[in-house]
């Protein structure tokens, strides 16, 4: 037997003290009696008692504190080792240890990047066996495949660029080493994941990428930098920045489609290191289609604790330390306290035994204050939510649907699946009565022997739309039933996302799917009739036909008169008679395209000031193009009457005015 806690043994020396303390006190305490009371008044005053329950008291107080202290060593004992075995899968890393992964486009720099993903990797997948291989000019395997990550996690925190001996970056021969050691286990499926910037690959990728199909080898490539990239440092060049042949500084750049096809090629996946990407489940979900086996881990100790062998006699040892120490004059005092004490939740009981009544009694809003109060004083969130639907549904028979509303969202935080269920199937309704009530002004019946039928349904519809047409000022009481309709449609459809939340947590609830039904149907309905409702408004607005302001045969033109005659009708300016036909000739008229159509005019009337109108003369109508189609004549006319291309004019036209800030 071995003790894991050993240190805890050093409380056993206070145990001593303790009883020569208490042998100390009671002597201490008879002294002061013997030095109050004289001899000859001992026996009459002093009521000497028998010390044996006492010293008991104190003896099993003491071996309480001895077995918790022993207790508290955790006695053990040894059952030899065990071998852990668990499923798991091969997964092997190769890191890139060429001098571009110390570039710093990301923060500290890229391989300080891939260590921190590897560190992820390894807390993800704990029962995986896992590798690690560097590569730069050359590949080596630093670690091989163990289920000991703690040993793998040693080996990353140490390697840097400086363990390989060739520079570079030989993606091929890191592909090849890994399919190479990967086939040594025997396994069908296994994964490779590569942590490079894809800079300055080496050797034949393409040939390495078929091998590594054909071996059922599949390539998770994880990208590490950016596509801006950044200068490769090193301190053997002035700057600290690496130069080539020609004395420029290298910049090194994420190639994003090496690695892009390292992965695709085998069937793999591609990612970015430290894009907001989570890598770690990229590659667990990656790896989990793959076939795992069963391997040795570990060896592990088996022990036995034995702490729970003293517990046992500790807490009889105090239990019997009280009995001993206990002066059972007091009993009937302490079942007394106790009495009080349990006394609240009765009171507590009675006060939901009357909200529940009242309930029942149908006294809906004595049943809502009650619960409400009840649900204020409770502490414990799933209680608090009970209580919140009962307060919602005595709300609800009550006809204050808002209110309930209310409750019921309080009601909807509870963790119980069945309260949630419950509620969201009161909300639901709340929000159909609140939806009908815009429509009807009253509430739809909760059991209607006879609902109402879609024929009846779109009578009231077709009411409500009637009456707003009727209103010919927008700001009227009757205009504000377009707002209503609005809202009918966002609660009748929140109603439906309610009880499909009820049916999600219990799919036999028949109520909450006949009302779901219900309001499908409704709102089904309702966007018929919406539709119908404005084709029937567009077919009633007039629209401008290819004919109109365009003048018939016969009308509006002049007849040919001899040069005095036409002096003669000039002379009758704006109060002269006007021929039928008149009206809108000034608009028929394009003015021709060069802008000299006014000189021309002004040359007819000889009298008439540049920039005044006679109103007694007509223009002659445009010459007609013959080879203009049906469609352009109807869209040059359109052109030419500005006010048509408005759209009809409607009563109770407003002006709007222009915001101050409108950006």
């Amino acid at each position: 037997m071995i003790l894991a806690q050993p240190t805890w043994l050093i409380l056993l020396v206070l145990l001593p003290l303790l009883g020569l303390g208490a042998i100390l006190a009671a002597r201490f305490r008879r002294d002061q009696w013997s030095a109050l009371v004289a001899p000859r008044l001992r026996a009459s005053l002093l009521k000497h008692s028998n010390p044996l329950p006492r010293w008991f008291a104190i003896l099993f107080l003491l071996a309480a504190c001895a077995a918790l202290i022993i207790g508290l060593s955790r006695p053990q004992g040894d059952l030899g080792t065990r071998t852990e075995k668990t499923l798991g899968r091969n997964l092997l890393i190769a890191l890139d240890l060429s001098r571009s992964m110390r570039v710093q486009d990301v923060k500290p720099d890229r391989l300080s990047q891939a260590k921190l993903v590897i560190y992820e990797l390894l807390d993800a997948m704990p029962g995986e066996r896992v590798g690690i291989i560097g590569f730069a000019g050359s590949s080596y395997l630093y670690a091989p495949l163990t289920v000991d990550h703690g040993a793998v996690r040693e080996t990353v925190e140490q390697i840097d660029e400086t363990w390989a001996p060739l520079g570079g970056s030989d993606l091929a021969s890191a592909v090849g080493l890994a399919i190479d050691t990967l086939k040594k286990t025997g396994q069908k499926n296994n994964a490779l994941v590569i942590l490079s910037d894809g800079e300055k690959h080496d050797g034949d990728l393409d040939q390495m990428i078929a091998e590594a199909e054909s071996s059922g080898v599949y390539i998770l490539a994880v990208g590490v930098g950016t596509e801006d990239g950044d200068y490769i440092p090193n301190p053997d060049f002035p700057g600290n920045r690496m130069v080539d042949r020609s004395g420029k500084p290298v910049i090194s750049r994420l190639q994003a489609d090496v690695m892009r096809k390292l992965a695709t090629e085998t069937k793999g996946r591609y990612a970015v290191a430290g894009s907001g990407m989570d890598v770690p489940n990229m590659v667990k979900s990656a790896i989990a289609d793959l076939d795992a086996f069963e391997m040795e881990g570990r060896e592990r100790k088996i022990q036995i604790e034995f702490y729970q062998w003293l517990l046992l006699p500790a807490i009889l040892f105090l239990f019997g330390s009280i009995f001993a120490g206990t002066r059972w004059r007091g009993v009937s005092t302490s079942i007394l306290a106790a009495g009080i004490f349990l006394s609240p939740p009765g009171a507590h009981a009675d006060s939901i035994s009357t909200a529940r009544e009242a309930l029942q009694q149908k006294r809906y809003p004595e049943a809502r204050e009650a619960y409400r109060k009840l649900a204020e004083k409770s502490k414990l969130p799933d209680r608090r939510a009970r209580f919140h639907l009962a307060q919602a549904d005595a709300t609800y028979h009550e006809g204050d649907y808002k209110h309930a509303r209310s409750a019921y969202s309080l009601a909807l935080l509870s963790a119980d699946p069945a309260v949630r269920a419950n509620s969201s199937v009161g909300m639901g309704n709340t929000l159909f009565q609140l939806g009908w009530l815009g429509l009807t002004d009253s509430p739809y019946p909760d059991n209607p022997k006879q609902p109402p039928t879609l024929d009846q349904f779109d009578a009231l519809v077709k009411a409500r739309l009637a009456k707003l047409k009727e209103s010919a000022d927008p700001d009227t009481d009757e205009a504000k039933g377009y707002v209503r309709i609005e809202t009918l449609i966002t609660n009748w459809t929140d109603a439906v996302r309610h009880f499909d939340s009820a049916l999600t947590s219990e799919p036999s609830n028949q109520q909450a799917s006949t009302n779901k039904q219900t309001t499908m149907v409704y709102l089904k309905r309702l966007a018929e009739l919406l539709e119908e409702d404005k084709q029937q408004t567009e077919q009633s607005i007039p629209q401008p036909q290819p004919g109109d302001g365009e003048p018939q045969a016969g009308q509006g033109e002049e007849d040919p008169k001899k040069p005095g005659e036409e002096g003669e009708k000039n002379e009758d300016g704006p109060d002269g008679p006007k021929p039928p036909g008149d009206q809108g000739q000034d608009k028929d008229k394009e003015p021709p395209k060069d802008g000299s159509g006014d000189e021309d005019q002004n040359k007819e009337n000889p009298r008439e000031k540049p920039g005044e109108k006679d109103d007694g003369k007509q223009p002659d109508k445009a010459p007609q193009d013959p080879n203009e189609s049906p469609e352009d004549r109807a869209r040059r006319i359109l052109k030419e009457n500005a006010d048509l291309e408005k759209g009809p004019l409607t009563p109770g036209q407003r002006e709007f005015r222009r915001p101050e800030k409108d950006w």
